[in-house]
């Protein structure tokens, strides 16, 4: 005997086409930058996620406050810190916020596997990439262009001599800190990509810069006392922040903060060349790396 007759139902249960205007390729970048620069100081995250990035940038704000206050106390203008020097001066204190923020960005959506949820909708894999890039960079920035702009104010209300050399001096001051948060961004969020545990993140970017930085320190210590100092200025560019200072002093006529700095004419565009050729190159390697995460 033939069994009974199944017979299934169709219930309009109101899902409908969405025919509303689409917002585009800028809506897309715009929500992740946004996303992902709120996760860099923790906004919208646990407050314990807050605390290391917002103490951070007090410890990089307060050596600016103490040096406009011993400014203003003794009337001595030439106390205030240069302005392109700052950034080198407390680079373990950008080193820091640089490792602990990087693998919030760079390898939480590694970690979890969910990179192939976000390009299951209509985001490119080089606007992923920039949009996180562009979001580290803007965290780097707020926290080197907001003390030095209080030692230019500090300067400004101490009356130091020549406001308009000091005023050129600031705004060289802002190009360096782009450069050093594009550099830097760039090598942090390639070696946290490729640790997707946060720990182990944390301490290879710690490494990557801090090793780099003692290399190059014994290498030029040596080379000069053996009077080579044109090896021991070409030997900086293989550490970031000499790498940037070597085109704030070559190209933007800033103070050096290094040890050593390559020697003109050459020095600066080549310096200017190598830290192009490492964003395009940290962005090349973070699209391949996004790209292999979402075929997972």
């Amino acid at each position: 005997m033939a069994g009974p007759v199944r017979t299934g139902t169709i219930h309009d249960i109101g899902y409908r086409h969405y025919e509303g205007r689409r917002l585009g390729r800028a809506y897309v970048l715009r929500s992740l930058y946004v996303h992902n620069l709120r996760a860099a100081w923790g906004i919208g995250r646990p407050a314990r996620a807050k605390v290391m990035p917002f103490l951070l940038a007090a410890v990089m704000l307060l050596p600016a406050a103490a040096d406009v206050a011993s400014v203003a106390i003794t009337k001595e203008p030439d106390l205030l810190w240069p302005y392109p020097a700052y950034a080198t001066y407390l680079q373990v204190v950008i080193s820091i916020f640089l490792a602990t923020q990087a693998p919030v960005l760079a390898s939480r959506e590694l970690r979890f596997h969910v990179v192939p949820l976000y390009f299951s909708r209509p985001v490119g894999h080089l606007d992923f990439v920039l949009a996180k890039l562009a979001a580290m960079v803007t965290a780097l920035l707020t926290l080197m262009v907001v003390p030095v702009t209080v030692l230019y104010i500090g300067g400004l209300v101490n009356k130091v001599p020549d406001s308009g050399e000091h005023l050129l001096r600031y705004l060289g001051a802002l190009v360096g800190c782009l450069l050093y948060a594009l550099v830097l961004g760039s090598i942090g969020l390639v070696v946290a990509a490729f640790t997707p545990r946060r720990g182990f993140g944390v301490t290879a970017v710690i490494a990557v810069l801090m090793l780099s930085a003692a290399f190059v320190v014994i290498v030029q210590g040596i080379a000069e006392e053996q009077t080579n100092f044109t090896f021991s200025g070409w030997m900086g560019l293989l550490a970031p922040f000499n790498l940037v200072d070597a085109v704030q002093v070559r190209l933007l006529g800033a103070e050096r903060a290094a040890v050593a700095v390559p020697p003109a004419p050459f020095g600066g565009p080549v310096a200017l060349l190598l830290c192009a050729a490492l964003i395009l190159g940290s962005i090349a390697i973070l699209h391949r790396r996004f790209r292999k995460g979402a075929d997972l």
